[in-house]
């Protein structure tokens, strides 16, 4: 029961990610359900395996394994198997043009939203009470 617990939520991660993907650009790619699954899923685990820790280190925290993933996503999709999902190579303050200044502090309120998205998810699915949230 708890596996079936833990893939609804990734499944609804990765609707929710392509979702705003969408809604941001028009279109999305595949890869990116599965990308935004493992970020909400593992936004989700800091709360849960760290129920004290304030919600703005949570975010950051959130930020970074968003970052990690999407460098990582880029290297395999865009540079490896030459998809071309992505390319910041315009943006200011670029990495190999798969992560960029711009869109990490845009991750930051995504990952808060993130966070507090997947616990009310496992409230009304799962009846899951998150911990008490403290911000500082």
């Amino acid at each position: 029961m708890k596996l079936w617990r833990e893939l609804v939520i990734f499944y609804l991660g990765g609707m929710l990610y392509m979702a705003l993907e969408l809604a941001w650009r028009g279109w999305s790619h595949g890869s990116m359900f599965l990308l935004g699954g493992c970020c909400f899923w593992l936004i989700g685990q800091l709360d849960a395996r760290h129920p004290r820790w304030p919600i703005l280190l949570q975010m950051l925290c959130g930020t970074g394994i968003i970052v990690a993933l999407e460098l990582a996503g880029g290297l395999v999709l865009n540079r490896w198997l030459g998809l071309g999902i992505w390319d910041y190579s315009r943006l200011p303050y670029t990495l190999m043009g798969q992560i960029c200044l711009p869109f990490t502090l845009l991750w930051f309120p995504v990952s808060g939203a993130a966070i507090f998205t997947e616990d009310w998810l496992r409230l009304r699915l799962f009846g899951e009470r998150p911990a008490p949230y403290r911000w500082l």
